[in-house]
């Protein structure tokens, strides 16, 4: 079976705790196996992240003392309050390097999207920084993780031009299935009009909550 890919996206609706579990399992996973672990969205969701992972049996404070988890809700990367993919994108690198340079396999990072691009819903930037994103992890091995895309407060189109950009889709902890919609980086990539009935249809079938 071909490998899920280090860059996979989770496309979710519905309340945005629902998935809260898989990934306090998944980063407590990840963080065994020596990884450090970022969490990057909102303050109610970190909060609620905190309580899950203290819940499985993980020491919180301990682990964010010694650094090996980094659970955020920084906006620095916005610019009045609209999305700067490079700034974002410099400090996931850096922040690659330095877990490696302080012993760690390498990052494992999780953003939720809707947090991320703060008010801009710009597609064509979002998409540029998704493509800057996979050469990233392309470049810079010791890097992992997946974006969040949630269906109920991104634009639908948005949603299906983000799937576009991923190897495979997160499905929970134990389950992730190889995207057949992604475009690789440096391919020819067809109008994503013509291909958003395909992934709607695809993404209802493998989750399906997640457009309707």
């Amino acid at each position: 079976m071909e490998p899920a890919s280090r860059h996979q996206c989770l496309i979710y609706g519905g309340p945005p705790s629902r998935h809260l579990p898989a990934l306090a399992a998944l980063l407590r996973q990840k963080l065994h196996q020596n990884f450090r672990c970022l969490y990057f969205n909102s303050p109610p969701m970190v909060t609620g992240l905190q309580s899950y992972l203290a819940a499985a049996g993980l020491d919180v404070n301990h682990e964010l003392k010694k650094g090996s988890l980094l659970l955020s809700s920084d906006q620095g990367h916005l610019v009045d309050g609209l999305f700067h993919a490079d700034t974002m994108l410099e400090g996931l690198e850096l922040a690659a390097h330095q877990a490696q340079s302080d012993g760690y396999e390498g990052l494992f990072a999780v953003g939720d999207m809707t947090w991320e691009l703060g008010l801009d819903r710009d597609i064509k930037k979002l998409l540029q920084y998704e493509w800057k994103l996979e050469q990233l992890f392309h470049r810079c091995p010791a890097l992992t993780g997946i974006c969040m895309y949630h269906s109920d407060t991104l634009p639908r189109e948005l949603v299906q031009h983000g799937t576009l950009s991923h190897g495979s889709i997160f499905v929970n902890q134990t389950l992730s299935i190889i995207n057949p919609f992604h475009v690789h980086t440096g391919a020819p990539r067809q109008p994503v009009q013509t291909l958003g009935t395909e992934v709607e249809a695809f993404l209802s079938r493998v989750m399906p909550e997640t457009m309707s």
